[in-house]
């Protein structure tokens, strides 16, 4: 005796949810239609199995007699066909309910690189782009058609996109939905389609965009153009273009943020004196004055000269790094000036620094007698 449980693959006790959906699952792999004649006894051995367990009653009977019991017990219960219908619902996906399918489509997204310099980053520039895209058909203005002509509705689904299609089995005749050929479910033909782009109501083009890079993009930043990609078939709406900023390294400045760094090599004498000297920046000339005495590794800042803050106002800070130049060959007269200096700086002798003891340093000396 076969068991209705195992059929269906569920436990003795199984919701009938889990009923339902065990049924859906298995109707789907072994109905005749689809998997061959050979699996017809076993969708019927399925199709018993739902329609008795489904049914609380049957399924007491059954579970106390067997199939017999069940059988005996009256008719009525479950409703295989109708849970088949949502099965086979989802082979057909729905198709011709809700009419014709549009051949106007929306035109892809477009991603393209755009190079700018450090300095444009910092002020931001309208800059113009060439894309190389599809474009909306001049001649039919997208319509696909040869101009003065139009689309007629399909003769084979009278404009409904779709057609019927009767199949028998055990179940009795099931009716399904399917694409019509002809029209390829769009419920309409065209006979004499645009010989300017071959009936697809846009052509491939190179055209330009202008686009405003704002103050402060990174590199790897991107800008959506909305409606500026690509145009769909049949003149549908053109979907989006993304540029990604493509920063270039500069010559003087490296970027960290929003702030600017650059740096400079001057001689010991003149980190020893201290100067002024101009430098120049994405503003124009700047005054730097390095105070005497200056060190290396030290730095002069310019406040407000860095890139533009993105999406609010100011922007970053200049930095000049200072590097000092110790001179490694020296001549007759460089050393005697040197070695005077160091007389009377008294800096002949080279003694250990002090070391600086910490408060709790000198507290622990203090109490240890040190």
């Amino acid at each position: 005796m076969k068991d209705y449980y195992e059929i269906l693959g569920v436990t003795r006790e199984a919701t009938p949810e889990e009923i339902k959906k065990a049924y859906r699952k298995k109707a789907r792999q072994l109905h005749p239609d689809y998997a061959g004649p050979e699996s017809e006894e076993a969708f019927k051995d399925l199709s018993l199995a739902y329609e008795t367990l489904s049914d609380p009653e049957k399924r007491q009977l059954y579970d106390i007699g067997g199939p017999e019991a069940a059988r005996n017990g009256g008719m009525g219960g479950g409703d295989p066909f109708g849970a088949f219908g949502d099965i086979f619902s989802m082979f057909t996906g729905g198709f011709g309910a809700s009419g014709p399918t549009p051949r106007a489509r929306r035109g892809q997204d477009q991603l393209l690189g755009v190079d700018i310099t450090l300095e444009e980053a910092t002020f931001g520039i309208h800059k113009d782009v060439n894309v190389n895209t599809w474009v909306r058909c001049e001649v039919c203005d997208g319509s696909a058609t040869q101009p003065g002509t139009h689309p007629v509705t399909c003769s084979t689904c009278g404009g409904k996109g779709s057609v019927s299609r009767i199949q028998r089995s055990i179940l009795g005749d099931i009716r399904t939905q399917m694409p019509c050929a002809t029209c390829e479910g769009h419920g309409t033909t065209i006979p004499n389609p645009c010989q300017e782009c071959s009936g697809q109501g846009r052509v491939r083009s190179r055209r330009s965009v202008t686009v405003n890079i704002p103050a402060g993009v990174e590199h790897g930043t991107r800008i959506r153009l909305s409606g500026q990609g690509e145009v769909g078939p049949s003149g549908g709406p053109a979907g989006d273009l993304y540029l990604e900023v493509r920063e270039k390294k500069h010559a003087t400045f490296t970027r960290r943020g929003d702030d600017l760094h650059t740096w400079i090599t001057i001689p010991m004498t003149t980190a020893a004196l201290g100067t002024d000297f101009d430098l120049q920046t994405f503003d124009g000339s700047e005054r730097v004055t390095l105070k005497p005495g200056t060190q290396p590794n030290d730095q002069v800042s310019l406040k407000g000269l860095g890139v533009g803050h993105l999406n609010r106002a100011g922007r970053g800070d200049l930095y000049v790094h200072i590097n000092v130049e110790i001179p490694t060959k020296l001549d007759a007269r460089s050393v005697e000036l040197l070695t005077e200096l160091a007389d009377i700086r008294g800096d002949v002798r080279i003694e250990p620094t002090r070391n600086e003891q910490s408060m709790f340093e000198r507290l622990r000396d203090k109490l240890t007698g040190q």
